[in-house]
This record gives C-alpha cells, sequence and structure tokens, in this order.
C-alpha cells in the first residue's frame, strides 16, 4: 500500500511539473525513483559463472583481490554517456548513476566475466543487429536481459539470453517443446529477438519506448501512454511513472550497461582474460544423435557440446524430425561429416528408441549399455513325428487349451505335418537401428537373392530331428556309416546374401532368422551401414 502511494506522489509530481512548463530533459535528467526492481540479472552470483564452460576452458580470470573498486560522479558520468557514439539516446539520471556504481562496486567480477562472454555471444549480436540495420547499443541488452547466461531462466519462465516469455518465442517462429527450446539457441534467438525489437520500433518510433516494450510488452506500454495523457509523441521518461516497476529500472539498466561495457578499463575493471579465440561452424543434423555419440567418437568434451547447443534440453538432437544445425569447434565439423555413420552406431543400442509397442512388452536395459524387450511373438510350429498337443504345449511353456484357442481347433489330436500358431514370450535383444528388435521366431525361412527360400550348403547336425529345419536328403545307410567313421567337423550352415534396395540388418536377421550381432560377427562388421549390392554372409539360424 505504502509502495503504491509513493508511486502515485511521484506520477503526480511529474505531471506537476511538465504542468509548470518544465521540459522532457528537465525530468529525464532530475527523476529519482528508490522502488524500482533491479532486473534479475544483477542477481546473476559470480560463483554461479565459475562453472561456465567456456569461461574455464577459454578463459582466465584476473586476480581482483588487490585492486580497490574506482567509481566516478554525476558530472563524470554525464559526460562520458554524452561521448559515446551511439543512435540511441542514453541520457544520465540518478537511477542510471546507480546502477552504474553497482557495476563498478559489487559487481566488478561479473563485469570481468561479462567481457570474456561478450567476446564469443558479442559476435552474434552484432552481426544480427547490423542484417536488420538496427543500432548496436542494443547488443548490451542480453547483459541486463540474462547475464549472457543462454540457459538463464527467470521467475516468470523467460527463458534464454534474451529472456523471451514462451507464448512470445512460439509467435516470432521459435520452436519450444520437450527437446528442443530455441530461446536458448544463441543465434536464433537473437535473429528473432533483433526482428521484434526492430517491429516494436516500427510501432512506437521511439526506442526508449521500444525497449520497454521489450521488457513488459506493448500492452502495458500502451496502457501508460494513455495514463501519461494529453497529446502528441512521448517517451519513456515521460510515462516512466505509470509503468510497472521492473520496467521501471530497465532502460536505465540497459544506460548503465553500455556505459560500464565502453569504460570498465577507466575505473580498473580488468577483463576475465580470453586465452583461446572458440571459432565454430554448422553442421547440418538430420538424424537422431545423442551428445554421447558425438562426445565419443569426436572426442570433444559433451560439456562443450552443451555449451555451443544450449537449445537442445536433453543432449538429443531430433533429426529424425526435422534438420537441425550442430554448432561445433570448426576443425571438429569436417569429423563429423567423415564419421557420421560411426557416430550414430556409437552404443546405438543404449540410446534406441521404439517407435512401435505391443501391449505387454517391456524394456529392459543392461549395465553394458544393451536393451531387450520382453514381448510377445507369435512362432509356427510343424508337428513332428510322436508329438502330440500335451508334448507341444509343454515345449513352449503353454498349455494344450491355449493352442487348441489360437488354432481354432475342436479335437485335440493332432497330425504329423500339421501347423500351428503358438503364441509366447521371448526377450529380445533391440537392434542398432531401433526400429525394429531381432526375432528368433520360426516362422520365417531363410530367403535366397530371389526371395524364395535357400537352401542350406551344409546339414545342421539337429536336422533329423527338429522338423522345422530345411529338410536333407535321404542317403543310403552304407554312406551314412562311412560319415560317421570320419571325424567330426563343425561344419556352419552359411548362406550369401545380396543387399537389395530398402534393406538393413534388422530386417535381414528378420528373414533369416538370426540376429544383428550374429551378422555383424559373421561378417567383421562393426557398424550398421550396408550399400546395395554388398555380400553378406547369413550364419544359420541358432537353435
Amino acid at each position: 500500500m505504502k509502495k503504491s502511494i509513493i508511486t502515485l506522489f511521484t506520477g503526480l509530481l511529474a505531471l506537476t511539473a511538465t504542468a509548470k512548463g518544465l521540459s522532457i530533459l528537465d525530468i529525464k535528467h532530475s527523476i529519482t525513483d528508490d522502488n524500482i526492481v533491479a532486473p534479475e540479472s544483477f542477481e546473476t552470483k559470480t560463483r554461479e559463472l565459475q562453472e561456465n564452460f567456456y569461461l574455464k576452458h577459454y578463459a582466465a580470470r584476473a586476480d581482483e583481490s588487490a585492486s580497490t573498486p574506482v567509481k566516478g560522479n554525476p558530472a563524470e558520468y554525464e559526460e562520458l554517456l554524452s561521448q559515446l557514439p551511439a543512435e540511441i539516446e542514453l541520457p544520465y539520471n540518478s537511477i542510471v548513476g546507480n546502477y552504474i556504481d553497482m557495476y563498478l562496486g559489487k559487481r566488478r567480477d561479473l563485469v570481468a566475466d561479462l567481457l570474456a562472454l561478450n567476446n564469443y555471444y558479442g559476435n552474434i549480436f552484432v552481426e544480427e543487429l547490423l542484417r536488420e540495420k538496427l543500432p548496436l547499443e542494443l547488443q548490451y541488452l542480453p547483459i541486463i536481459e540474462s547475464a549472457l547466461n543462454p540457459n538463464a531462466v527467470s521467475r516468470v519462465g523467460a527463458c534464454g539470453l534474451w529472456q523471451m516469455m514462451p507464448a512470445t518465442a512460439v509467435g516470432l517462429g521459435l520452436e519450444v517443446n520437450s527437446l528442443v527450446d530455441q530461446r536458448r539457441d544463441p543465434r536464433l534467438a537473437s535473429r528473432y529477438a533483433v526482428r521484434y525489437l526492430k517491429q516494436l520500433y516500427e510501432i512506437y518510433e521511439d526506442w526508449s519506448l521500444a525497449i520497454a516494450a521489450y521488457n513488459c510488452g506493448p500492452g502495458n506500454v500502451n496502457k501508460a501512454l494513455r495514463r501519461a495523457g494529453g497529446t502528441g509523441k512521448k517517451d519513456y521518461w515521460e510515462i516512466y511513472n505509470f509503468l510497472l516497476p521492473e520496467t521501471r529500472g530497465y532502460v536505465p539498466a540497459f544506460i548503465a550497461a553500455n556505459f560500464v561495457m565502453n569504460y570498465y578499463g577507466k575505473y580498473g575493471i580488468r577483463p576475465t582474460v580470453v586465452k583461446q579465440k572458440l571459432i565454430t561452424d554448422t553442421v547440418l543434423v538430420d538424424k537422431r544423435v545423442h551428445f554421447n555419440q558425438i562426445a565419443q567418437v569426436l572426442n570433444i568434451p559433451v560439456e562443450e557440446i552443451r555449451m555451443l547447443n544450449p537449445q537442445f534440453r536433453k543432449d538429443i538432437i531430433p533429426g529424425d524430425n526435422h534438420p537441425y544445425a550442430l554448432v561445433l569447434p570448426s576443425q571438429q565439423v569436417l569429423s563429423y561429416i567423415m564419421s557420421e555413420q560411426a557416430i550414430l552406431d556409437m552404443n546405438s543400442d543404449a540410446y534406441a528408441r521404439r517407435t512401435h509397442v505391443e501391449p505387454g512388452e517391456s524394456l529392459e536395459r543392461q549395465p553394458d549399455g544393451s536393451s531387450y524387450v520382453t514381448r510377445m511373438i507369435t512362432k509356427t510350429h510343424t508337428v513332428g513325428r510322436g508329438e502330440n498337443l500335451r508334448s507341444i504345449a509343454r515345449k513352449y511353456g503353454v498349455s494344450a487349451t491355449d493352442i487348441k484357442r489360437w488354432n481354432n481347433m475342436r479335437s485335440g489330436k493332432v497330425h504329423r505335418g500339421k501347423k500351428l500358431k503358438i503364441q509366447t514370450y521371448e526377450r529380445i535383444r533391440i537392434n542398432a537401428d531401433s526400429t525394429s528388435v531381432a526375432s528368433t521366431g520360426d516362422s520365417v525361412q531363410p530367403e535366397s537373392n530371389d526371395g524364395q527360400p535357400a537352401v542350406a550348403q551344409a546339414e545342421p547336425k539337429s536336422a533329423a530331428a527338429d522338423s522345422r529345419s530345411v529338410t536333407a536328403a535321404k542317403t543310403p545307410a552304407k554312406q551314412t556309416a562311412a560319415k560317421k567313421s570320419k571325424p567330426k567337423t563343425a561344419a556352419a550352415s552359411t548362406t550369401t546374401y545380396t543387399v537389395r534396395r530398402g534393406d538393413n540388418l534388422s530386417k535381414i536377421a528378420k528373414r533369416f532368422g538370426t540376429t544383428v550381432a550374429a551378422i555383424q560377427k559373421a561378417n567383421g562388421m562393426s557398424g550398421t551401414r550396408l550399400d546395395i549390392g554388398d555380400k553378406l554372409k547369413i550364419p544359420a539360424r541358432r537353435r
């Protein structure tokens, strides 16, 4: 209540001053306010910035322990502000002076770090402002918005270097979802924030009002303009007392940021030194990939990838949705392009995502990163000699009643050669392409290159006992006896397959009733990449 009375009284004084013929220049230079709310960037703790990857690895802090804070006086501040080559008006008053003193005093360590961070982010801001032909003073707006922290989130949900609200960002064309928040993207957020500032200036034709509207929204600025009354063009200082407390401190903080970023050396602030210039480039990613896969193959710290790409909230680039730009140190961009398949193959099982799940299916991840699902599958069993419904049921761990139900059987009698559908649960390892699982179901026979069932080159040892195997030709008893007299050899049954359009290891493994891992082992493969025309050795299915 007391605060509201003070605000109302201050507003009445401003109106009285205007009525007495005092110019706006008198108001903007003589205005005082002890009830403004400082931007949240002033609350940034220096120790929080000490964990910033850029500051830890690309910069070195100067020793400020022995330095004594140096401050100026109001006349000096006003004179120095007037000398800045600025398009935007940067007047001095006691509110601006308080912010300058805060930067030069207890926030001088923050200024030192801001100067180092500005070596990286400032170039992005300047490029986007030049693109839209806007005043370069606006490059210091993110300093009071976020203290140059792209992951900064305000109490009300604004996010990123430019502290955009979700609705504003989406309305401008930025993407905000569970995996991607482009408000955190230094380049894209800067581009759209600059365009937004340009639109606001076209509305008000005054930079002080445009900057205020960026902070609190055009609706609040328009409301303050109506309350200020009168006719003719107005600026921020004329409507100052009708603005929200947070916005009343916004433009003065912006002016103070311009002052300190230009005159820090005059007041004994030694910037955090940039030891190594960070030069980056981008590569377009159109596959789903995890930061850890990139880090392991390219030998880049995952923290650096996060620092360069803060827009990916969960360390996942969902490039299978649509392509995204990945920022990397420039020398690593070509390495990514040349190693893309190795990156996608790295621990692919650990980052697999199921695109189809049947009810009752469960996912099991092992300590080594491999993944398994337990799911219900349907097998085809061919009744063999001496088998009955009960023996078949025991073999698959199901009941005879279930088998009758699955096959619409009225009687429990089965005859040799009859094919029965069997539903059972099986633990299956997820394939590297993450779109399917490697099944050991026996309902699919191996195919030759023409799509017809292939004939095994050697008869498996258990073929006579297993009715599901390829039937071997009968041999005379003498030949059989001769074979038995020879030393036993481990003859593996294999098939040669030529890769066709649309094939992948998962499809091939399923077609031949084997696993991706078995095909990789048989062919000495470390990845999953296939080219049309490749010849693959297909090992015999497991029994």
